[in-house]
């Protein structure tokens, strides 16, 4: 079931806005001190274009650190990225087929707004973090 999920996913809005993560990717690892937000946008490329039968954790060693990168990022990309997923989780809520897959991008918000201090784990075992 979660493949038949994902491969509608994909169709539906996955690869549009794991093009929009990697764009991001892409833009932060122009700049040296910002290839951390590029790992992370990454990261939830792979996430964003693959989402059932996985789940986000916060991590246990994350401070501070992960605070002031996520205020960073929330100004230079996570707001247009949850814009993103605001406006793909409309279009998708208009069709009574689609409002699975729109609740899912209203999901992925938050994370889109805070990346860093997350990880993301199969389903099976959410509480298996490092």
């Amino acid at each position: 079931m979660k493949f038949i999920l994902n491969v509608l996913w994909l169709i539906l809005s996955g690869f549009w806005m794991a093009l929009g993560y990697a764009l991001a990717g892409i833009i932060c690892c122009v700049l040296i001190i910002t290839i951390p937000f590029g790992i992370a946008s990454f990261r939830m490329a792979g996430y964003a274009l693959w989402p059932f039968g996985r789940t986000t954790v916060e991590r246990r060693d994350a401070g501070a650190g992960s605070v002031i990168g996520n205020i960073i990022w929330i100004v230079f990309a996570g707001w247009w990225l949850a814009l993103g997923h605001i406006a793909t989780g409309i279009a998708l809520c208009v069709t009574i087929i689609g409002i699975p897959f729109g609740i899912a991008n209203f999901k992925m918000i938050p994370l889109s707004l805070l990346p860093l201090g997350r990880e993301i784990v199969p389903t099976d075992r959410p509480f298996a973090t490092r």
